[in-house]
C-alpha cells in the first residue's frame, strides 16, 4: 500500500507559509526567484541550501502551492515507491543530507523523475558534496539539479523574521524588547526561531508578557547553534 504524499509539518503554531508571507531580502533574493520561475528552470532539478531556519521549507511550501507536487521528507524515501512520488510531475524533498541518508532509495526517486520528466526540488543545508556520499553515479545525479543557496541575514532581515515568528504565534512583543533580542541573540535564522518558541512556552507558562526580563532567561536558557 502506498503512503499519501503530505509532509506533514511538526510546529505548535500555524506559521504563514504562502508566497506572499515569504519575507524577501538579498539574501534569499535569489532562491525565491528561481523557486517562483517555475516551470521555467534552467534544469528539470533544483537544489536549496542554506542554514537551520533559513526559509528552506517555507519556500518548498510555497512552490508546492505553485506546482502541486508530492512532498515527502528524505527520511521517509525508503517507505515510498518512487513511481508514485514522481506520478503528479513535482516532488519536492525535504531535509537531505540531514542524520544520514538511504542513498538508493534517493537514486532510484531521482531514476524515476528523470524518466518521467518530473520537477525536483531538494532542500539540505549543505551541498551534496559535503554529505560524504558513497554512491558515485547518485552524485552524479544530483549534480544535474540547479543549486541555490539561501544565506545567513543582515540585521534588518533579522528583526522582520523575528516579528514574524511572533505574529505566527499570535504574540505581541514591543521593540525595545525586540531591539534587545538582536543585540544579545546568536544571530542567525535558526536562533531566531528558536528564541520565538522558547519565549512563546515560558510566557504561556507563566501567563505573562514578553519583557525583557523574560527575553534574558530565555536568551541565558539556549544553547548555541553549532555549525555542521
Amino acid at each position: 500500500m502506498i503512503k499519501p504524499t503530505q509532509l506533514t509539518l511538526e510546529l505548535p503554531h500555524d506559521p504563514a507559509i504562502g508566497s506572499e508571507d515569504f519575507i524577501v531580502a538579498p539574501s534569499n533574493s535569489a532562491a525565491f526567484e528561481l523557486v517562483h520561475s517555475w516551470p521555467n528552470w534552467p534544469s528539470q532539478w533544483v537544489m536549496l541550501t542554506g542554514p537551520e531556519g533559513c526559509g528552506k521549507t517555507h519556500l518548498l511550501w510555497a512552490w508546492r502551492e505553485l506546482s502541486d507536487a508530492s512532498l515527502v521528507r528524505a527520511q521517509d524515501l525508503p517507505g515510498y515507491d518512487p513511481g508514485a512520488l514522481v506520478a503528479k510531475g513535482a516532488l519536492g524533498i525535504e531535509d537531505l543530507g540531514e542524520d544520514g541518508i538511504d542513498e538508493r532509495a534517493l537514486f532510484h526517486v531521482l531514476n524515476a523523475a528523470k524518466e518521467a520528466n518530473a520537477s525536483v526540488l531538494m532542500t539540505a543545508r549543505r551541498s551534496p558534496m559535503e554529505w560524504g556520499l558513497e554512491i558515485p553515479d547518485l552524485l552524479s545525479r544530483l549534480r544535474l539539479a540547479t543549486p541555490v543557496a539561501i544565506d545567513e541575514p543582515d540585521d534588518g532581515m533579522l528583526r522582520a523574521i523575528l516579528v514574524k515568528h511572533f505574529s505566527d504565534r499570535q504574540l505581541h512583543v514591543e521593540p525595545h524588547v525586540i531591539d534587545y533580542l538582536l543585540t544579545r541573540m546568536e544571530r542567525s535564522l535558526g536562533m531566531a526561531a528558536r528564541v520565538a518558541t522558547a519565549l512563546d512556552r515560558l510566557a504561556l507558562q507563566r501567563k505573562t508578557r514578553i519583557t525583557r526580563h523574560i527575553a534574558g532567561e530565555v536568551l541565558d536558557g539556549l544553547d548555541p547553534i553549532t555549525s555542521e
